[in-house]
């Protein structure tokens, strides 16, 4: 399984990449982004259940912090699906998918503050060469620009944030328990939160729509395989190497939005999003090393 474990993390990016896509395609046929966003983890949901099933132990349930930790993570991960179908929803798929690849950079303010990394000069200027890259991406500069609203900006940075809560919360969970039992427990917290948020009619709707075998690869390749591949995958990872796989996830997701939903970026956008997926990555791997 270890040779295969840099492939793994490779899948698990060009799916998640492939379910913006998938959702930006939901969300055009008229779908609520809470609704898409809800069968992607509840789909998920299943997949987690089942892995804990086949392999239960080790689970640390009985564990308190796991639960409390795991729970953070849901969280996280109800905010980041939910908060990058709003972005693609106000926005574009190439946009919102750039945006939440800034996560690492609300990864590194958390760690500043609470004192797990240490501030250096070439940091803050990743960081603020992130934020000129958002800066050109999104058009904020001009007066009237309706690539992407003001509300799909805050979305997809949220999404990033929200990305961010998962990582710490699974990382504090990590030493109590599988991380099965993690996503598990992360993964009934989304989908309790989500069920209430949503549209009811609407998610009851999808299960007698035609549009049913688009939210079934959503969930089955957005969260049920992807995060299990992810998981499995990094444990035998350099964190360089996955840093830079992960660069997999906006840019297949900008290619599904162009090609296949006829979005376009303007040659600023693309020097904006390169910005942020070059630094951003530097960034990583210069941390992990």
């Amino acid at each position: 399984m270890a040779r295969f474990s840099t492939a793994f993390v490779v899948l698990a990016a060009l799916f998640w990449g492939l379910a913006g896509g998938i959702g930006g395609m939901l969300i055009a046929d008229g779908w609520d982004p809470l609704v898409v966003s809800f069968y992607r983890g509840a789909i998920g949901l299943l997949f987690v259940l089942a892995w804990l099933v086949l392999s239960p132990h080790g689970s640390g349930l009985a564990s308190h912090r796991l639960w409390f930790w795991s729970v953070i993570s849901g969280l996280g991960v109800a905010g980041n699906f939910t908060f990058y179908f709003v972005s693609i929803d106000q926005g574009s798929v190439a946009v919102a998918a750039t945006l939440m690849y800034c996560a690492p950079v609300f990864v590194f303010l958390v760690s500043f503050a609470i004192g797990l990394e240490r501030p250096t000069p070439l940091k803050w200027a990743a960081i603020v060469m992130v934020m000129l890259g958002i800066v050109l991406l999104t058009r904020i500069y001009e007066v009237g620009a309706d690539s992407v609203t003001p509300l799909g900006v805050a979305a997809g940075l949220l999404a990033g944030l929200s990305y961010a809560t998962f990582i710490f919360g699974f990382k504090y969970a990590a030493p109590y328990g599988s991380p099965q039992a993690i996503l598990v427990v992360a993964f009934a917290t989304f989908s309790a939160i989500l069920v209430w948020l949503g549209d009811a009619d609407q998610t009851l709707s999808v299960l007698s729509t035609s549009s049913w075998p688009l939210f079934a690869v959503l969930g089955v390749v957005g969260a049920g395989v992807s995060f299990i591949l992810y998981v499995v995958g990094l444990n035998d990872t350099l964190p360089a190497v996955a840093a830079i796989v992960a660069m997999v996830e906006p840019v297949t997701a900008s290619l599904f939005g162009v090609v296949v939903l006829s979005e376009s970026l303007t040659a600023i956008q693309l020097v904006g999003m390169g910005l942020i997926l070059v630094t951003v990555t530097t960034l990583s791997v210069s941390s992990s090393a």
